[in-house]
This record gives C-alpha cells, structure tokens and sequence, in this order.
C-alpha cells in the first residue's frame, strides 16, 4: 500500500469515528470497520488470490479501499454495492481520491435485488457488511453467487453476536461450509464453501 493510500485512509477511518459519535440518526452513521479488520480482509484476499470480489454495504468507501488495493495486487476485479445515494456519493469521490477508482465498479441498489440478478457463482470472495436483519433472508442469494471454493466474510460477527445467531446457523444448516469467527475488529464470521 502507498503512503497516499495509507493517508487517505488514517484520514477516512478518523472522519468516520467523528461522524458517528456525533450521528443522532443510524443512517447518518458510516458504521466502518476498523483498521485491523481492513488488513485482515486484504491479507485473506491476497491469500486465497481472489479474482472477483463482491463487497455489500459500501457506506463511504473505507472498506472499499481495502479491498480494491488488495484487489489491484491479486489483479482481480471488485464490485461493492450500497443502497444509499448519498454514501455512494461520497465513496465515489473517496474513491477518486485514492487512485483506485478503476479498480472498484459501485452499484447503488438493494443487496438482494443485486444478487438476484447474479450469475450462479459470481464471486469468490464476498464481504458482507450491511443491514443484519436481512441476512437471514439473504443467505440463498448469498449462497447461490459464492463459488465452490470462495469465502465469506461477515463484519461484527463479535460485537452483535446475538443478532447475527440466525444468519450464523442458516450457514451451518447448509452443506458444504466450513465456519470461524475471528475476533478481529468487531469479530469477523468467515464461511468457506467447500469445492
């Protein structure tokens, strides 16, 4: 990672810890993940040498960046996606900024409309990090564009262990998947699909 990188994203993590003990209202929140968690997601990137990368819940870009750098040295290809026009806006001009730009395609949508219209096993490596009540009900989706192989990483697998427990046991319930919850960050459920 380049110093510029490194910068922008001191920069970003520091804005967004600001911006949510300030935030009255949950949306107004950008809810990053912190920096351990964003080595940790390029290292398992670089590790399994994922080509297509499928990030859900952009908010303004930190996570993105992580990615999409990890991205740029495995030559791989990243799709992030968030519903609010408003935080996709400013990831766009985060994204700008960092000289990743051409490396990250953002699509403004609902993470289950977008998944519906994905190819059977689209991606090997998705990480999840959006509105935890619609896990559950995403998990067949979910399933269904993972590749034999692939890997999912889920964000505060720790820090709201009670919220993610459904979504956790639809996974275990699934054949095919080996778990582990890392307490890295806020704790990061991984799901390997096996081949």
């Amino acid at each position: 990672m380049n110093a510029q990188l490194r910068s922008l994203l001191e920069d970003l993590y520091r804005f967004g810890c600001e911006n949510d003990a300030e935030a009255q209202d949950r949306g107004a929140k950008l809810l990053n993940i912190t920096p351990d968690t964003g080595e940790f997601l390029s290292l398992l990137i670089k590790a399994v040498d994922a080509r297509a990368i499928l990030e859900i819940g952009t908010s303004n870009g930190y996570s993105t960046l992580w990615l999409a750098d990890a991205a740029r040295e495995t030559g791989s290809r990243l799709i992030t996606v968030e519903h609010s026009a408003s935080k996709a806006a400013a990831a766009r001009e985060n994204f700008a900024k960092s000289g990743l730009a051409d490396r990250i395609e953002l699509t403004v949508t609902q993470a289950g409309a977008f998944l519906q219209a994905q190819t059977a096993e689209s991606f090997d490596f998705i990480f999840l990090d959006a509105n935890r009540s619609e896990y559950e009900n995403m998990w067949v989706l979910l399933d269904a564009c993972l590749k034999p192989g692939g890997l999912l990483v889920v964000d505060n697998a720790v820090s709201h262990q009670e919220e993610m427990v459904p979504f956790k046991n639809r996974i275990e319930e699934t054949p095919g998947y080996v778990t582990a919850l890392v307490p890295v960050g806020k704790g990061e459920l991984l799901a390997w699909k096996s081949r």
